[in-house]
């Protein structure tokens, strides 16, 4: 594929100080860009500077929210160069939200390709301070003008990049807990929903319960499920993980409700690989809270391709606040970033076969 280049003439300062990125605060130079047509397929791909960019206010999207996004990172390796981590794991999970929101499928030679366009094009922008990569927001939406309540025929599917920082970081730049309210009023999202895939309402539904979670002092929001209110799903933006008596429990994907993370399966791979008891199964909050009260409660942590690896030290239910162990990072938590971090920079080796490298 060629690729045309249309390079910016005013190309933005780059932050001086790679420590204080924060996360989703800049973004680079330029981003890719396609477009889609029923009965062409896609088209027009190219670079282009990053800047706002027109859209009809009756377009699909704006009214019925057909869309869908991914997260991804590159990061810079010791001697320079740079990789990203399971790219195919993104690619897949991409695919399943296209099919559940009746979306044309990006192929994967096609999204590599003008990923690793326009990567190249704004390499120098890349940090590699501890705790710090490129960020990679690909997302793909209808543009169609239509008030058709009916998937639309054009569709432009985007790349941009953001270096960042650490998502939850101490002062020293290393990991820190957190508390997390836990909802038992609002869903995340229901059998037969789109729980599984990345799109926006997922996140736009959950910012009531977000709000609630700032009103008392928390960082983020430990969903139950949509049936009962009893079992935990996720945590946020990321998947959950509960270690009591020397097993570490996360929420099966089965009920379709649960973000299939790639960091979850990563997790998942990497514990079973120490010889650490993991299961996918049923974990109730009423559970939890007896372990927090009994001392059997060992650690919890998020997954996520933003923060990695996540430890909380606090839950707070109904105003009371239920601590785990020691509040203080867990050392399967601590591990898991570590081995995950240091694989995606090339400060691990990798013997799992996750990093691709980008040959530049």
């Amino acid at each position: 594929m060629n690729i045309p280049v249309t390079r910016t003439t005013n190309p933005k300062p780059r932050p001086e100080d790679e420590t204080k990125l924060g996360f989703a605060r800049y973004f680079t130079d330029h981003m890719f860009v396609m477009e889609y047509d029923e009965g062409k397929g896609w088209h027009s791909p190219r670079i282009e500077p990053h800047a706002p960019f027109l859209i009809e206010p009756a377009s699909a999207v704006l009214h019925y929210a057909q869309m869908m996004f991914e997260g991804m990172k590159a990061y810079r390796k010791p001697d320079g160069s740079i990789q990203l981590f399971r790219p195919d794991m993104n690619i897949a999970r991409m695919k399943r939200t296209c099919e559940r929101m009746c979306m044309p499928e990006v192929p994967a030679d096609l999204f590599l390709e003008g990923l690793k366009a326009v990567i190249y094009e704004d390499r120098d922008w890349i940090p590699s301070a501890p705790g710090t990569s490129l960020y990679i927001r690909p997302f793909l939406f209808g543009d169609e003008v239509s008030f058709s309540v009916l998937p639309a025929q054009h569709y432009r599917f985007m790349i941009i990049l953001s270096p960042t920082g650490s998502y939850y970081a101490a002062n020293d730049g290393g990991l820190t807990t957190t508390r997390i309210f836990v909802e038992d009023e609002y869903i995340r999202a229901a059998p037969g929903g789109t729980g599984y895939a990345k799109v926006g309402g997922n996140y736009g539904g959950g910012m009531r319960a977000s709000k609630k979670a700032i009103a008392y002092q928390c960082k983020d929001v430990l969903w139950l499920d949509a049936m009962e209110h009893k079992y935990v799903e996720e945590i946020g933006t990321s998947n959950a993980f509960f270690r009591i008596n020397d097993e570490v429990i996360t929420a099966p994907l089965d009920s379709g409700t649960i973000l299939p993370g790639i960091t979850r399966n990563s997790v998942i791979q990497l514990l079973k690989k120490w010889g650490i008891k993991v299961s996918e199964r049923k974990l109730s909050i009423d559970d939890i809270f007896a372990a927090s009260k009994d001392g059997s409660l060992q650690e919890i942590f998020a997954s996520g391709t933003a923060a990695v690896i996540s430890p909380i030290g606090w839950l707070n239910y109904k105003g009371e606040d239920y601590t785990v162990a020691d509040t203080k990072v867990g050392p399967i938590a601590q591990k898991l970033y570590d081995n995950l971090y240091g694989i995606q920079t090339g400060k691990v080796e990798d013997d799992m076969g996750w990093t691709y490298p980008l040959g530049f």
